[in-house]
Formats: C-alpha cells, sequence, structure tokens
C-alpha cells in the first residue's frame, strides 16, 4: 500500500503546511517507532518529545504553535486522532466482508424473524424461538440468539456472543466475542439457614450505537430493564449488574464493576478498575479515575473524582500528598519530645 501527500491531504480534509506534494509513504506508525516512509500524527500533548525527535516522513497535526522535526512533511487537521483513523484504515488488514446468508452449520428456528438476503449468521450460531435480527446485521460463529431477542440493523454480534431470552439491541451495536447479555442478575435472599435465589424475570436493553468489548457481562434486570443507553462504550471485562441504568455516551472502562440498580448519568467516564456500590447515582459528566472506589452518591454534575472511597480529585491528591508528609512530621515530633525530655 502506497499512499501520496497529496492523496493523504484529500483522505483527511487537511492542509499542507509543509512538504513536497510528491511524496510517497508505505506505513503508519507512532511518533517514537515511524520511519521516513511513514505516516504518523501527534494527538496528545503529552508526546510532545517525540513529536521533536520523530523520523516519520509526515505528520498529522492539530492547529497551535508545535516543535516539529525539519526533515517531517507536516499536515494540519482539526483533530488528528479521528484523521489518523481514517489512515489507519487504509494500511490495516482489511475486516472480512459482509456475506448474506445462514451457514449450513447454523440452526435457526422457523419463527425468528430475519431476511437471509441481507442478514449473515455464520457457522455454529444458533437463533432461537422469537428472535428477529436486522437487516445487514452480522450474527458471529457460535454466537447464541435467545428466545424473543429483538436485534436492530446494522449490528455486529461477534463470536460466542450469548444473547439471553427477550434481550433488545438496537441499531448499529457492536458486541465483541464472548459478551453475555441478559444473565440472571446475583440475586438471592437469606431466608430459613440459606440463600434461596429470587428470580431474575426482566431483561436488558442495549440503545442505539452501543459498543461492548469482549468478555464484558450485562444481567438481567430483577423486574423492568437493565439499560445501556446511546452512544456508549463498554470496554472489556466489565460488569454491570441488574437494573442498572447506564446514560447516553458513557466510557466504561475495563474491569469496571457496577452494582446492582445504581445509576449513572450521561456522558459518565468511569476508568479502569473502578468500583461503584448499588442503589446510588452518579450525576451527569462526572469521571471517575482509576480504581476509584464509587460507595455513595455523586450528585455534583461534571467533577473529578479519585480514590477509595471516592473523593473530589483535589481533596485526594491534598490527602496523598499529606500521607507522604507523616514520617516527616513524625520525626519532628520525636525530636520535640527529645528536647522536652531533656529540658526538664
Amino acid at each position: 500500500m502506497k499512499i501520496n501527500l497529496t492523496e493523504l491531504v484529500e483522505l483527511v480534509g487537511g492542509t499542507l503546511v509543509r512538504g513536497d506534494s510528491n511524496l510517497s509513504f508505505t506505513g503508519f506508525q507512532s511518533l517514537a517507532n515511524a520511519s521516513a516512509s511513514d505516516i504518523s500524527f501527534f494527538g496528545n500533548e503529552k508526546y510532545a518529545d517525540d513529536l521533536k525527535e520523530s523520523a516519520a516522513g509526515v505528520i498529522l497535526i492539530p492547529p497551535g504553535e508545535w516543535v516539529t522535526p525539519e526533515a517531517a512533511a507536516l499536515v494540519q487537521v482539526e483533530n488528528p486522532v479521528v484523521s489518523s483513523d481514517l489512515v489507519i484504515q487504509r494500511f490495516c488488514i482489511p475486516k472480512p466482508p459482509f456475506r448474506a446468508g445462514i451457514h449450513a452449520s447454523a440452526s435457526v428456528s422457523e419463527t425468528a424473524t430475519l431476511n437471509v438476503e441481507f442478514v449473515s449468521v455464520m457457522p455454529n450460531a444458533v437463533i432461537l424461538d422469537g428472535a428477529s435480527i436486522g437487516d445487514r446485521t452480522k450474527i458471529g460463529p457460535g454466537a447464541v440468539i435467545g428466545d424473543n431477542v429483538e436485534i436492530g440493523e446494522d449490528c455486529e454480534i461477534g463470536p460466542n456472543v450469548s444473547l439471553r431470552e427477550g434481550t433488545k439491541i438496537g441499531d448499529r451495536v457492536i458486541i465483541h466475542a464472548g459478551v453475555v447479555i441478559g444473565g440472571d442478575g446475583y440475586g438471592f435472599e437469606f431466608s430459613e439457614g440459606r440463600h434461596q435465589k429470587i428470580e431474575q424475570l426482566g431483561i436488558v436493553r442495549i440503545d442505539d450505537d452501543v459498543e461492548i468489548g469482549a468478555n464484558t457481562t450485562i444481567d438481567r434486570a430483577r423486574f423492568g430493564e437493565t439499560v445501556i443507553g446511546e452512544g456508549t462504550k463498554v470496554d472489556n471485562l466489565v460488569q454491570i449488574g441488574h437494573n442498572v441504568v447506564i446514560g447516553k455516551h458513557c466510557l466504561i472502562v475495563a474491569q469496571v464493576g457496577i452494582s446492582g440498580s445504581a445509576i449513572i448519568g450521561d456522558y459518565v467516564t468511569l476508568a479502569a478498575q473502578t468500583g461503584v456500590a448499588g442503589h446510588l447515582k452518579i450525576a451527569d459528566k462526572v469521571i471517575c479515575g482509576g480504581r476509584s472506589g464509587v460507595i455513595s452518591s455523586i450528585d455534583e454534575p461534571g467533577g473529578k473524582w479519585f480514590g477509595y472511597p471516592a473523593k473530589p480529585m483535589k481533596d485526594t491528591l491534598r490527602d496523598s500528598m499529606r500521607i507522604k508528609q507523616l514520617p516527616r512530621m513524625l520525626d519532628r515530633i520525636k525530636a520535640l519530645e527529645k528536647a522536652a525530655k531533656e529540658s526538664e
């Protein structure tokens, strides 16, 4: 694969700041690893030093004043991260094309609703009674689509995904390999000396444009719905409990755990390994730093929280600084005590 500078500028909708338009490039790499034949991008100020030292042949840069290597051609774009994605798609291994039809090894119920000319059902997939599949949706190998599951249009259901009975999936939803949606919520009541199972009879609803990472689990509601709002992106290995409601356009990062009946607002970010206790609320646009433990509701929108228990970021950082000061404070106390004894 080869692309010249003129084609690159056209592809990303950018402006050529510096460079010979006839130059051609054959790869894409990070700033630190790029050579003169590669395209790279500068999308985060943390990498300003890498930008200065990069050997890339051409770099996508945002508006502004940056220290750049003299040998590199420069293409200015509004958002280098988004623009770089267009370039990567030109150089990466392409996704397999959509192929409509039902593989001979798949099992599809006679009562399922789907148009075989516009749906792809891959080897060993199972579609059970009453399920409905929208056009241009792909059901991956070994996936199990349960009774009365509804899947919208233009979805991608990955290998070995399990969608349990009654689950509702909107349009343009991507569900990666090994995900389980609609398994029983963790509902038990201690009675008569034992943990008795409380039936989980609700469903899970996934709205449009959601993406769910590999091996994530989303439990069905005890009653009503567990909800993942429009545009929310859930990473790998996330656990979402029964009757949780997550708002629109949230970012839920790897190994987050959200306990039952928690309500998460719109545009919330939960960084990796954050834990959220049950039956509480997190307001819109809140950001929780990695490994935070949210054990009480966060009512104020837009704040940054961190630590265990999660507190406003500035409070956690201040407390951390004070803890670091404790050894010196202890030495001062010992010195004062010694001086006081000697003066007696």
